[in-house]
């Protein structure tokens, strides 16, 4: 079971690499037109399924980690109550895998015209 969740949480981060190229690279602007260019509406479309994809997937992986942080600190707690503040701060870190998948996820969408 592991094998199978393990394999698309691998996969769909790379997958989102795939827009990179479209953002660097400036879109050609219509002959007689100013100003700045536009994404094409398919690099649009991706940019949004990969934004949505790095922030689930940091989720997952966070609620992932504090599953497994938190119950080894509780049961470090429960032997040693004097470890409380280290063990929070061991769950607080793993929280911050959200977070970073929800600033590349804003940074992602920054980007668009």
């Amino acid at each position: 079971m592991k094998r199978k969740l393990l394999v698309p949480l691998l996969v769909l981060p790379f997958a989102s690499l795939a827009v990179l190229p479209l953002l660097a690279a400036p879109a050609a602007s219509p002959p007689g037109v100013a100003g700045p260019s536009a994404l094409p509406p398919e690099a649009v479309k991706w940019v949004f399924i990969c934004a949505a994809a790095v922030a689930g997937m940091a989720a997952i992986g966070a609620a992932i980690a504090v599953a497994i942080v938190g119950s080894a600190a509780m049961g470090a707690v429960a032997e040693k109550p004097e470890t409380a503040g280290r063990a929070l701060l061991f769950v607080g870190l793993a929280e911050g895998i959200a977070i970073y998948g929800l600033i590349i996820a804003i940074m992602m969408l920054g980007r668009l015209p």
